[in-house]
């Protein structure tokens, strides 16, 4: 009891773990060789020390960065605490998050794809890794994140793995798949969703055609031509300024003419959908807030030192929204 009450509160455990050999090796005295005693303020110092844990878990997944935890943890209790403990009390919630990742998928008519990096500490140097990202719409018209992954980068190997898995844990019912077109991913798609309609990101599609324009002072004009073509009211009418454009531009900008000719009706799939839907499913972008959101709470973080610490933040944070969205208002109307 003596010991129990002076020594810190990370060599409990290991007291407690004394006690409990004790109760193992004699059953019929309760933990100790003589008498039934067990120590209650050793039980009520192991429950502070999971209270604690938990507290430093939740503010790191909130974007408290390990270093300043440390800080407050000083402050508050009077125990000096590295990074790498606070880093280490946040993998409480590892078999948690991987349940979550792990749960089985349903029908989701719409799927959408991205990816962003982040910079983790591997094999002795710092590397960008790429956070892969799926985000649904299911059949009641609610987003949902399906799943996410850290990887080396967004080669097809990586990506058809991811998808691979969303599969596994039953991903169906697909009818649109939006994204950018990222080779990796565009390959990756073409193996395991080959059958499925692809939207290419109309965002995307603008910012790439500015790489194919001769002079700078074009770029708002074809800009606003190309915006023209994807705010068409019908498919029809889209074509028909699409066509207008590549011969508007065939003989000044002959690349621009041929790169918008076979890329730009990439982005027009999306008038094969319903009316109320093509407006939310013509981009990437209601994902790419989602990254936004991820990046704010990984910013603080500034350098990760696995894959697996930079998962273990990433899905936390994807799981907390979520779950903001099956309790919030419908995205869709199915």
């Amino acid at each position: 009891l003596v010991v129990s009450r002076h020594c810190s509160l990370y060599d409990r455990p290991l007291i407690h773990y004394w006690l409990e050999s004790e109760r193992d090796i004699y059953p019929d005295t309760g933990g100790t060789r003589d008498s039934q005693f067990y120590p209650s303020v050793l039980e009520k110092g192991m429950r502070c020390e999971r209270a604690l844990r938990l507290a430093l878990a939740e503010a790191y997944v909130q974007g408290v960065s390990t270093r300043k935890m440390a800080k407050v943890t000083e402050e508050l209790c009077g125990l000096s605490l590295s990074s790498t403990q606070v880093s280490r009390a946040a993998k409480l919630l590892d078999e948690e998050l991987d349940h979550w990742r792990k749960r089985e998928l349903g029908n989701y008519p719409y799927l959408y794809l991205d990816a962003r990096y982040e910079k983790v500490r591997h094999g002795g140097s710092v590397v960008d890794c790429a956070v892969l990202v799926a985000m649904g719409v299911n059949d009641s018209g609610k987003r949902d994140i399906l799943g996410c992954s850290v990887s080396l980068s967004e080669a097809e190997v990586h990506w058809r793995e991811f998808l691979q898995s969303l599969v596994q844990r039953g991903l169906r019912g697909i009818t649109l798949i939006v994204s950018d077109a990222h080779e990796g991913l565009r390959s990756a798609r073409k193996a395991v969703f080959g059958a499925t309609p692809w939207q290419r990101c109309q965002f995307h599609l603008q910012q790439n055609a500015l790489a194919y324009v001769p002079r700078q002072d074009m770029k708002q004009s074809i800009a606003g031509e190309l915006k023209a073509v994807f705010n068409a009211p019908n498919a029809h009418e889209a074509r028909r300024l699409l066509d207008a454009f590549v011969g508007r531009h065939e003989k000044a900008a002959p690349k621009l003419a041929k790169w918008a000719e076979e890329n730009v009706p990439e982005g027009l799939v999306v008038y094969q959908l319903p009316e109320a839907h093509q407006r939310r499913l013509r981009t990437s972008n209601p994902l790419e807030r989602v990254n936004r959101e991820l990046k704010r709470r990984t910013r603080v973080a500034t350098l990760f030192p696995n894959e697996e610490s930079c998962l273990r933040l990433i899905s936390a944070v994807a799981m907390e929204i979520a779950e903001e969205w099956q309790t919030g208002k419908t995205y869709l109307t199915m």
